[in-house]
């Protein structure tokens, strides 16, 4: 009974070193998915930029009209910086149903690509934290027709931003995935 029990046992032990379910083997993939999030929030940046100026249009998508909203602009925003650092980001989500998707940070724990919220939920995108705090943040300006771009030493950001702020938040991870 002894012996059965035992090579019960090295079976099941052979079985998930050989379907790659050992501890080593997750924290590896853990540590790999976390690399690819921290090259994925990196990536935001550059990519942001290329959008400031661009024509605002309700329901405008930047690579077959080269106009946007903001729901377009922030869908082509994660998705590239997600292809460059080897994730898929979810899908296209309005605004309304991708602030269903988030959860809420502390101002001093933000991270490129984290969102400000005011309280009629109007967003704009931090893309990117300088070490000194000071931030850029992007989005579609129905009211200017087109992207812009401030920081937050701006007055407006004062003025207008945080006088109205619900929030900041940031993806749920639920919405990165490794590439298939």
């Amino acid at each position: 009974m002894k012996k059965n029990l035992i090579i019960v046992i090295l079976i099941l032990f052979s079985t998930v070193s050989v379907w790659g379910l050992n501890d080593k083997s997750i924290e590896h993939g853990n540590a790999d998915l976390e690399e690819q999030k921290r090259s994925f929030r990196k990536n935001i940046p550059p990519i942001a930029v290329r959008f400031i100026g661009i024509p605002y249009k309700l329901g405008g998508n930047p690579q077959q009209s080269g106009t946007t909203d903001n729901s377009h602009l922030f869908f082509s925003i994660y998705s590239l910086a997600a292809q460059k650092a080897g994730l898929s980001y979810k899908e296209y989500l309005p605004i309304k149903y991708l602030l269903r998707d988030i959860r809420e940070v502390n101002k001093d724990d933000l991270k490129n690509g984290d969102l400000i919220v005011l309280n009629d939920n109007h967003t704009a995108m931090v893309y990117q934290v300088e070490n000194t705090g000071k931030l850029h943040l992007i989005y579609s300006s129905g009211k200017r027709q087109q992207v812009l771009s401030f920081t937050s030493d701006h007055i407006v950001f004062h003025a207008y931003w945080l006088k109205n702020l619900k929030g900041f938040y940031r993806l749920s991870d639920t919405m990165l995935a490794p590439a298939d």
